[in-house]
């Protein structure tokens, strides 16, 4: 038997918390059922998503929309309509089951929440309309929700009770049922024919719950218990109801038992186990309705043990000593419920608002993602004809390690992404009262201590949206280069400055030196006592961070879902944190991203569908195959930032064993001419924006491939963060590359640290003998030039078809500096006809190091570097003054480990050190 056919064997049954229309007619709600799912619920943030983020309905919204139908009027049509379809399926398990199961529920609208005869007139309207037997209509547990539930069942109407977070909830539903029925009775009615289900939250209990113990010290004792607790004892008041002398006279005349119905029971906590809330809540009479991916954990390693009914007495202890903790559950949980009627009246307004803009988006004939991929285009359909054989999108999201490579090493403990917007979703209110708690000790800025995948995603968040009056200011450091480390210690008010370590791995040298460093200075500023509080950590359970952030007495500790990477964590806390704390919408950011995550859902593959990830995924994969590997992003003027992040994603994951994709990010569109036929092009522009339409334009008229992706406004950058990373993921399985790993990165890294080792033993660094001196200019390399600038004209003649230039700069980042870069690049490029990109290191060694070794070897790397005309010293432990390296040794090490990495694997690399002024110097090279 299969689990959920256990299941029902003791009594419990299963359903599904989802719907949508291509979920049902590609099959897939059938075979669902077939497995053993015994009925769906639905909301409108399911319709919502399904709405904005697929095509599923579009042809539907056309048709409605020119007869003339409302909004309102073309959502209840499309919404009714699966809600038929999916009844019809469901009709065969209500009849096996002689009506216990096989329901489909549709609520009724939120806005009669406090309206009795309203809710009523809806509840009648939506039964009579929908004419199935097998249908349950959704009223809230609100004092006028009670009143319209007797009313309801008194005329015949199944009935889901929702919105129930307490015992209190529970037992005025209970009551409401039971007059009903007794009503129904009197009447004449048959009563056999009524269905009713109590549908009881679970993890928004934990959620707010655990938010209320933060600060309690022996809080951490009852996180994550109080749900399961607050379920154990409603479901054993349950039983005492449903039974005694007045229920027996109800089921005599056939009266069904109203089954507890637990809801909301995916984990919001990514560190509780996925199945906790399935595993913990088995018992006769219950249902426990669930969204996919925690149906497809259960059946994957869910336990099937009666569980509900043991250790009550347990579950009463621990509810009383919250109320012993201050905690009023009660309270809380009102205020839930409350909460609850908000976010479901607030997702009708988002859903009318869909349907609107879809309905706008249609009319205008854009497309949020559109190609012209000219004589490619056949082989990128053989690529999306392969990912639909092979069901690759489907496994994906089963976490199938077998996409990739053949062995689950770093792949099944990496793909915590595909999941983590709903328990993100949850941490919103944690997020927010960090935010109100560090604003009122009256903190400004905000400095987040990080490198690549810690880092990345802030600095997007930060360039693009800035900081929200009365927020914090936040920047990002992430070179060691001691002018950068100066600038910022120098420039901020350390006494009203946030520091946020960020590093995934807990161990990341420079994140950890910039903290030693900053945490001696504020020490200075602010004294022991209060030192802590200026740091909060992001991290992963168990790493070195958790205890050095214990240790120096952090304000908080973030620990990250570790089966996430780096460089896939934006829409974690390493980039939700920093994101809040500037006053960022980061509900609207996850919601866009959900929306994203709905559109590259399994159901929603091409042909049929308009996976825009598995399309995008396709192209760039595909291409690259071709020798078409130089991705080439070219995006809005306010959004430019993104790319950056882009780059590391594409680069570290795609670029290894031989292979690669490099990311062409910032670089100045040329003339058509200037550019080999290596190039991808991926236009990102906001919907208002169109600075480089004529130059897309005439990079398509000359025959070259691209992709347009259109962004409504800037917080659609949640839903590209979604978008990419499984974008990225396909594209591994075209490549055959495991895109999860980064087998390179520690090369440099490893050199890096041996040098810095030898010279704390030794007290100098490996000695480098410069081949030219001239005008202020050193060279190191393999040359026969005589000036630099004949030594950089020497060395690009190394390039060879399918070559790329990477300027490599261990320099302060400055404006000046980027502006000299982009010159110097855009000159090589219009000599070379090559791809051209500029890293500032050590920063790129998280981010393009992995492509860089991994890759076919077709990279030419030029490094840059420059006295320091002041050095910072590196205290060997944060509180005391010892030091035996600094800042500057530790940037050289880097340099000299990077380049000694890049020539083992047979890279050509060139170095030019300037001894004066470095704007003068690049210009020079360019001469």
């Amino acid at each position: 038997m299969s689990k959920l056919e256990q299941l029902a064997q003791l009594g419990q049954s299963i359903w599904l918390d989802f719907i949508r229309r291509t979920f049902i007619t590609s099959g897939r709600l059938q075979e669902w059922v077939d497995q053993g799912v015994r009925g769906v619920t639905s909301n409108p943030s399911i319709f919502e998503k399904a709405i904005a983020g697929s095509a599923d309905y579009d042809e539907y919204l056309r048709k409605l929309a020119d007869k003339g139908k409302s909004v309102e009027q073309i959502y209840e049509e499309l919404a009714l309509e699966d809600i038929r379809l999916a009844a019809d399926i469901l009709r065969p398990v209500f009849n096996a089951t002689q009506g216990t199961d096989g329901y489909v529920s549709l609520e009724v609208r939120p806005d009669l929440a406090n309206d009795s005869a309203g809710t009523l007139q809806d509840a009648v309207r939506l039964f009579s309309t929908l004419d199935r037997p097998n249908i349950m209509i959704k009223i809230p547990a609100t004092q006028a929700g009670i009143l319209a539930i007797e009313a309801a069942v008194a005329k015949g109407i199944n009935i889901n009770a929702t919105l129930i977070f307490s015992l209190g909830h529970y037992e005025a539903v209970a009551e409401a049922y039971i007059c009903g029925l007794e009503s129904l009775a009197a009447s004449g009615g048959d009563i056999s024919k009524v269905a009713s289900v109590a549908s009881f939250f679970i993890s928004r209990v934990d959620s707010a719950v655990d938010l209320s113990l933060m600060d309690i010290n022996e809080g951490h004792k009852l996180r994550g218990k109080i749900a399961i607790a607050n379920a154990k004892v409603s479901y054993a008041r349950f039983k005492e109801i449903f039974n005694g002398e007045r229920w027996e006279k109800l089921a005599a005349l056939g009266a069904q038992v109203q089954r507890p119905l637990w809801a909301s029971t995916s984990t919001k906590n990514p560190f509780y186990p996925d199945t906790m809330y399935v595993d913990s809540l088995i018992a006769p009479d219950t249902i426990n309705t669930v969204p996919p991916a925690t149906l497809e954990a259960f059946i994957d390693h869910g336990e099937v043990v009666p569980s509900l009914d043991k250790n009550i007495e347990k579950a009463r202890s621990q509810l009383s000593q919250l109320t012993d903790l201050g905690v009023d559950l009660n309270e809380l949980t009102n205020q839930l419920q409350a909460a609850g009627i908000v976010a479901f009246t607030k997702s009708f307004e988002t859903l009318r608002a869909s349907i609107t803009e879809k309905l706008n988006l249609l009319e205008s004939g854009q497309e949020l993602l559109s190609t012209n991929l000219s004589s490619d285009q056949s082989i990128v359909d053989a690529a999306s004809q392969e990912l639909e054989s092979e069901h690759i999108i489907s496994r994906i999201w089963e976490h199938d390690y077998s996409v990739w490579k053949p062995e689950p090493l770093e792949i099944t403990n990496r793909l915590g992404w595909l999941h983590i917007i709903d328990p993100m979703l949850a941490q919103v209110p944690h997020l927010q009262a960090l935010t109100q708690s560090v604003l009122g000790d009256k903190y400004t800025h905000a400095l987040l201590l990080g490198m690549g995948g810690s880092s990345l995603a802030p600095d997007v968040l930060r360039h693009t949206f800035g900081a929200k009056k009365d927020f914090l200011d936040l920047a990002v450091l992430d070179s060691t280069v001691p002018g950068a480390v100066l600038s910022f210690a120098e420039q901020l008010d350390l006494s009203k400055t946030l520091f946020i370590v960020s590093t995934k791995s807990g161990g990341t040298v420079e994140t950890l030196t910039f903290f030693k460093y900053f945490y001696n200075r504020v020490l200075d500023e602010v004294g022991e006592e209060k030192a802590g509080e200026h740091f909060i950590a992001i991290t992963d359970p168990g790493s070195k961070l958790v205890d050095i952030a214990n240790q120096y007495k952090f304000r908080n500790i973030f620990l990250n879902d570790p089966n996430i990477g780096g460089r896939y964590s934006a829409l974690t806390y390493f980039g939700m944190v920093p994101a809040a704390l500037m006053g960022i919408d980061v509900k609207s950011l996850l919601e866009r991203a959900g929306v994203a995550a709905c559109n590259c859902a399994a159901c929603n593959c091409r042909p049929a569908g308009d996976n825009r990830s598995e399309l995008l995924g396709a192209i760039i994969g595909a291409l690259a195959k071709t020798g078409i590997d130089k991705l080439t992003l070219v995006t809005s003027p306010s959004i430019s930032h993104f790319g950056d992040w882009v780059e590391q994603l594409i680069a570290e994951s795609i670029g290894k064993e031989g292979k690669g994709i490099l990311p062409v990010v910032g670089e100045p569109i040329a003339h058509p001419d200037g550019y080999d036929n290596d190039r991808l092009f991926v236009y990102l522009r906001l919907e208002k924006d169109h600075t480089y339409d004529n130059d897309i334009k005439a990079l398509e008229d000359a025959g070259f491939p691209i992709v347009r992706l259109l962004l409504k406004d800037n917080y659609d950058l949640g839903a590209q963060f979604f978008l990419w990373e499984m974008a990225t993921a396909v594209a591994g399985h075209l490549l055959n590359i495991n895109p999860f790993n980064q087998p390179n990165v520690e090369s440099a890294k490893f050199l890096a640290r041996k040098m810095v080792a030898d010279y704390q033993e030794h007290g100098s660094l490996p000695e480098e003998e410069a081949v030219i001196q001239s005008e202020g200019i050193l060279v190191y390399g393999d040359t026969n030039a005589s000036t630099p600038q004949e030594a950089l004209a020497e060395f690009i003649q190394f390039g060879q078809p399918g070559a790329y230039i990477a300027l490599q700069a261990y320099l302060q980042p400055t404006p000046k500096i980027d502006k000299a870069l982009l010159t110097l690049r855009s000159s090589l490029r219009d000599k070379t006809h090559f791809a051209t990109t500029v890293g500032y290191g050590p920063r790129f060694l998280h981010s393009t190091g992995q492509l860089h070794k991994g890759d076919a070897g077709h990279g030419l790397f030029i490094q840059f570097t420059a006295d320091d005309p002041r050095d910072v010293a590196i205290p060997d432990q944060a509180g005391v003054e010892t030091s035996s390296i600094s800042f500057g040794v530790l940037k050289r090490a880097q340099v000299l480990g990077d380049a000694l990495a890049l020539k083992e694997t047979g890279r050509k690399v060139i170095r030019f050190h300037f001894e004066r002024d470095i704007i003068p110097g690049l210009s020079q090279l360019l001469d």
